[in-house]
């Protein structure tokens, strides 16, 4: 029997159906933007997962740009904090990661101030030289909230510091994939709980239908891929192919276990380096994430389960669980008629919470490049080319966690510090350390800031300092940073704790709320 998915459009030749295969947090965000973009064209979506199969969560942290997806679906964002347990994140603290005893910072946000056009990182960097002892926490506040626990919104008028404050979410991955579901389905997505088994080609490069573990068959114009890891369309049907990238990322492993909430919840995720990888903590409303990643050709999972418990800070509440996992992606993730979001299309080690930043960026990506039922490749060709210069930044960025690394005589530590490096990122650390410049692209994630706040806390130092930094007086320049650590003070003592910003989110008689992100805090609605 053969289930033909039809639907009505405007325009020449436009998609009349998508079937997107597989739910989770990949599937659902799929479903909920793309109901939201072509609410009104005729073209029907369903989505087909089967609940004996589980998927794999991931992420439970993210990075901003998560409230841009929010809004793009137009997601209320304070109900899917109070539904999915959120908590916010001001960044990550990394500890033991340049040798042990050694803790250092990526937070959101800004540090300090342009001053004649100059980062002020070349400013910093100059003020320790001097050897004035100013901290992150003195002029950067996301770090300063995040040491004190406490978390604010931007201020009304939107200056600094309370204005350079940015901030993320953790969450309980299952919980948001549900909240997805639901918004999905109001928007008018068909779910079929059903079992894929495979899927038959077409002309060319194309899905002609998929094929239910019964016999029957579904057929769509358009199919999403977010069957995780197996890329049962993408790669076992249309043979995509898988760009191996162990030899730069050999963590293949992940073990995690859930303990109590925290008693009181930090505003921040806490990566901490291990014999043979990182452990994860990640702090929300009703429970803290933890998990180890780490490379099986240094440890045993034996080892590393009995490494993860060690590094508990309470009884885990549920058995641990394994993940096998290789950093890379397909070499093609649009062929033809199929598209791979989310695991599908590639895995890198969340250090730096991208997994779900890459699912969006994903879909994003889609509607810059949306076809009609021509499907021409010049559309793929440019998707498949963008895709490989993300993951390719990210990739070089989560290197720079682990390559300056001083943690001699650990096999694994070793390793990584001898590791032959992409051009792309060795032309970045040595621009670093002999100028003190880091030239980010447009359109990467991460950006300059980024590179410096994981650089100076890796222990690189610039042999030499922008020449253009020394035309402002020091005298000047250290006015400005004493203005600024002196607002910091202010600034600290004045702001809420995060577990009582949490309280009143989620305090159902509370009518006011956040404009998160460039709102002007609290505000009746």
């Amino acid at each position: 029997m053969m289930t033909q998915v039809q639907g009505e459009g405007s325009g020449a030749n436009p998609l009349r159906s998508i079937c997107i295969v597989g739910g989770g947090t990949a599937g659902w965000s799929a479903a909920a933007l793309l109901a939201r973009v072509l609410r009104g064209s005729g073209c029907r979506i369903t989505l087909v997962e089967s609940s004996a199969i589980p998927t794999v969560g991931v992420g439970e942290a993210t990075i901003p740009p998560i409230f841009d997806f929010l809004r793009n679906i137009g997601a209320d964002e304070v109900e899917f904090i109070r539904r999915c347990q959120a908590t916010f994140k001001l960044g990550i603290q990394f500890r033991d990661w340049l040798h042990c005893d050694h803790a250092y910072w990526h937070p959101f946000g800004n540090l300090g101030v342009t001053i004649n056009q100059r980062p002020f990182h070349h400013y910093y960097c100059r003020n320790l030289a001097q050897g004035h002892s100013e901290s992150l926490a003195d002029l950067c506040p996301s770090v300063a909230l995040a040491e004190d626990g406490k978390f604010t919104f931007p201020s009304p008028d939107g200056n600094w510091p309370g204005g350079a404050v940015a901030y993320a979410l953790h969450f309980d991955a299952g919980l948001v994939a549900a909240f997805l579901r639901e918004h999905a389905e109001a928007a008018g997505v068909e779910r079929l709980d059903r079992r894929i088994v495979g899927a038959t080609r077409g002309e060319g490069e194309r899905i002609a239908a998929v094929q239910f573990d019964d016999g029957e068959t579904l057929a769509a114009d358009f199919y999403i891929d977010c069957s995780g890891f197996r890329g049962l369309l993408v790669e076992e049907t249309l043979n995509a192919g898988f760009e191996d990238w162990k030899r730069w990322l050999p963590c293949d492993s992940a073990i995690a276990a859930p303990t109590a909430a925290q008693q009181q919840r930090a505003p921040y995720t806490v990566a901490t380096a291990r014999s043979a990888g990182w452990q994860w903590r990640i702090p929300l409303q009703h429970r803290t994430g933890n998990g180890l990643v780490y490379a099986s050709d240094f440890i045993s999972d034996a080892d590393a389960h009995e490494e993860l418990l060690a590094g508990l800070d309470g009884e885990p509440l549920a058995d641990a669980r394994v993940l096998r996992f290789t950093a890379g992606l397909r070499k093609r993730a649009w062929v033809g008629n199929c598209l791979a979001i989310g695991l599908s299309a590639g895995f890198l080690e969340p250090l730096e919470s991208t997994s779900i930043h890459l699912i969006h960026t994903g879909l994003n990506r889609l509607l810059d490049l949306f076809p009609d039922r021509g499907f021409d490749p010049a559309l793929a060709d440019a998707y498949n080319r963008d895709v490989w210069r993300e993951y390719a930044h990210i990739r070089d960025f989560l290197l720079l966690h682990y390559v300056p690394n001083r943690r001699e005589g650990e096999a694994f530590w070793d390793h990584m510090r001898g590791l032959d490096l992409p051009d792309t990122l060795a032309e970045k650390i040595e621009l670093f350390t002999r100028t003190g410049r880091i030239m980010s692209k447009q359109r990467e994630l991460f950006s300059d800031i980024s590179w410096f706040y994981v650089m100076h806390g890796m222990g690189l130092e610039p042999a030499a300092i922008d020449p253009l930094v020394d035309v402002a007086p020091s005298a000047e320049v250290r006015k400005v940073i004493n203005q600024l650590s002196d607002a910091m003070k202010a600034f600290r003592s004045a702001a809420p704790t995060h577990d009582a910003i949490l309280e009143r989110l989620l305090d159902p008689s509370e009518t006011r709320r956040p404009h998160f992100g460039t709102g002007s805090g609290w505000a009746t609605r």
